[in-house]
């Protein structure tokens, strides 16, 4: 149900803007970002990340800014640096090549995508064929598809399904990206069990419990708006998903990656229109959507009821170790948008 509460600005002949509960920033997410922020603070620069320490290019570039040095991959680290994994996990082969270049690693993966690299270790020790569903291209998929290459099929469709040929039918089992539509997931599972009876799963479990909070959100949203606009970067894939499922639900929907992004013409003729954002995106980036939404006309801003999340993951021993007697936790964007 959508709430009333804590309405700001409130017009009688104003505009209504609804804005989705849960968005932005997950847990995985916050920890990720504690890391690099801990990390910078603690041992200085230079300080090196492999690939987006999470996919959305404002966080990205707000660390940049403060010295973080991005690169795509370990070779574009001096050897003996330090350098810090991204949240969505990466292949044993790529922790085989810091380990020979000295590298001194900090581990930001999110302990949900690990979650699913032992699963894919597990069945793979077990003569399992895994189904990975996700897209191959994404840096998830890529770690976990590294832990057990000969052991795993990766497919993004129920169509796919048709096509796949396994050693034994009877011994498949079924994994998934985190980031995933719920719908799109299990559309796919049911024509996989069609096809292997005895296949493990469900996939659902794998689906992080932030992705399926949020889309949850926005079906609910979707029911009370005309058009949704979803915060996010185009390689966020969570953030795309939420676009699909307001589409999916029946509304028109937007990917956006500011304020700026925002076309008048989306809100013609438009009394109600609402907003969420990727688990990547930071609360204050959210604000400046609001604002935005205001000067369009938009001046009632309500939030909708939904889950309030409480997870926390704890951040790497050896880092707090060696941080003792600085702050702890969250500082710069963390700190001031985490949980906004």
């Amino acid at each position: 149900m959508l709430s009333g509460q804590n309405e700001i600005s409130a017009s009688e002949d104003g505009r209504k803007l609804v804005l989705a509960t849960p968005r932005g920033f997950c847990a995985g997410v916050v920890r990720a970002i504690d890391i690099v922020n801990l990390a910078l603070r603690t041992y200085g620069q230079p300080l090196y990340v492999r690939r987006e320490i999470v996919h959305n290019s404002f966080v990205v570039s707000e660390l940049r800014a403060r010295g973080v040095i991005f690169v795509d991959e370990l070779d574009d680290v001096p050897a003996g640096a330090r350098v810090i994994f991204s949240a969505h996990g990466v292949s044993p082969d790529v922790r085989r090549m810091a380990a020979e270049r000295g590298l001194k690693v900090i581990d930001a993966s999110c302990p949900l995508v690990i979650k699913v690299h032992r699963e894919a270790v597990r069945y793979a020790q077990q003569d399992y064929t895994i189904i990975l569903i996700g897209h191959a291209d994404h840096d998830e998929v890529i770690g976990t598809l590294g832990e057990a290459p000969n052991s795993i099929r990766i497919i993004s469709s129920a169509e796919e399904v048709a096509a796949l040929r396994v050693p034994n039918p009877e011994r498949v089992a079924c994994l998934t990206q985190t980031t995933l539509s719920l719908d799109d997931t299990r559309e796919i599972y049911e024509r996989l069990r069609e096809r292997f009876p005895s296949i493990q799963g469900p996939p659902s479990e794998d689906i992080c419990y932030a992705t399926q909070n949020r889309q949850h959100a926005v079906k609910e949203l979707a029911r009370h708006v005309e058009v949704v606009l979803v915060v996010g970067s185009a390689n966020s894939s969570n953030s795309c998903r939420l676009v699909e499922v307001a589409r999916s639900a029946g509304v028109a929907a937007h990917l956006i990656g500011t304020a700026d992004d925002i076309r008048p013409v989306w809100l013609e003729s438009i009394r109600t229109a609402g907003l969420t954002a990727g688990a990547s995106v930071p609360e204050n980036l959210v604000d400046l959507v609001i604002e935005r939404m205001r000067s369009l006309g938009f001046t009632q801003v309500v939030n909708a009821g939904g889950i309030v999340e409480k997870v926390e993951f704890a951040l790497p021993g050896e880092l707090m170790f060696d941080a003792t007697g600085s702050e702890q936790g969250a500082s710069g964007i963390a700190a001031s948008s985490a949980r906004g």
